[in-house]
C-alpha cells in the first residue's frame, strides 16, 4: 500500500533489512579504492548495477547480499574473505559467492592461467545450473549482463571503441567467447535469471557477430599460438 507520500511499501517480511544495510557498507569499504579497468569509474557502481539487477528479477534479501559481494573473495582475499563473509552475512550468502567466484587465491600471481580459470568457472555455472542453483544462477547473470553492456556502451564510444577489449586478458575473442558460452549455458535454464539472460543473449549475439562460442574459441586459440 502507499504511504502518505505515494511511495508503494514492501511487505516488512520481503523488506531489505539491517543485514542489507551492513553489506552495502562492508561492500563499499571493501571496494573503496578499486575503479573499474582502465577507468576511473569507481567499482562500487558495478556492484550496486548488479545488486539492482538481482532486487529487479526477484532476489531476495541474501541474493542481494551476494551480489553486493560476489566479487570480494575473488578480489580481496580468497578463502580468508569468504569466510569473514560466511561469519558476518551467514552461510548461504558465502556459498553464493564463492560460486560466482573464478578463483579464491588470494595472491593474483599465483591464480591459474586465464583461459583454464574461464573454462573451469562456465563448467561450474554449468553444474550449478544442473542443480536447480537458482542463487547463482541470477547472480551469474546480473554480474555478466552488467559487464557486457558496459562493454557495449564503450563500443558505441568514440573515444574506446574496439580499444576496451584491450582492458581484458582474453582479448576481444576470449572475451567474446565467455559472454558468448556463459550466455548459452544460462539460456538453458529456467528460473528468474531468464530475463536477464536473453538480453545477455541477445547482447552477446550482436557483439559476437552471429559467431558461436567455439568459433570464437578457435579466433582465440589463433591469436595466442602467434
Amino acid at each position: 500500500m502507499p504511504d502518505a507520500a505515494g511511495l508503494d511499501r514492501l511487505p516488512s517480511e520481503a523488506a531489505l533489512g539491517e543485514r542489507f544495510k551492513d553489506a552495502l557498507g562492508y561492500a563499499t569499504g571493501l571496494h573503496a579504492r578499486d575503479v573499474r579497468k582502465s577507468t576511473a569509474i569507481p567499482y562500487v557502481g558495478h556492484l550496486l548495477g548488479v545488486c539492482a539487477l538481482v532486487i529487479e528479477n526477484g532476489g531476495n534479501e541474501t541474493e542481494s547480499i551476494a551480489a553486493l559481494l560476489h566479487d570480494a573473495a575473488e578480489d580481496h582475499g580468497g578463502t580468508d574473505r569468504l569466510d569473514d563473509i560466511r561469519r558476518r552475512f551467514g552461510a548461504e550468502v558465502a556459498r553464493i559467492v564463492e560460486r560466482c567466484s573464478d578463483s579464491l587465491t588470494a595472491d593474483p600471481s599465483k591464480k591459474a592461467p586465464w583461459l583454464e580459470r574461464k573454462r573451469s568457472h562456465v563448467a561450474r555455472i554449468e553444474a550449478h545450473a544442473s542443480e536447480g542453483d537458482a542463487s547463482t544462477l541470477l547472480v551469474t547473470a546480473a554480474d555478466k549482463l552488467y559487464n557486457l553492456r558496459s562493454i557495449a556502451t564503450d563500443l558505441d564510444d568514440d573515444a574506446v571503441g574496439e580499444r576496451v577489449y584491450g582492458r581484458f586478458h582474453g582479448g576481444k575473442w576470449g572475451t567474446l567467447w565467455y559472454y558468448r558460452v556463459l550466455a548459452d549455458v544460462l539460456c538453458r535454464y529456467p528460473g528468474r535469471h531468464r530475463r536477464i539472460a536473453r538480453e545477455l543473449e541477445a547482447l552477446a549475439t550482436r557483439l559476437c557477430a552471429g559467431q558461436s562460442a567455439a568459433q570464437l574459441l578457435a579466433r582465440y586459440d589463433r591469436e595466442n599460438a602467434r
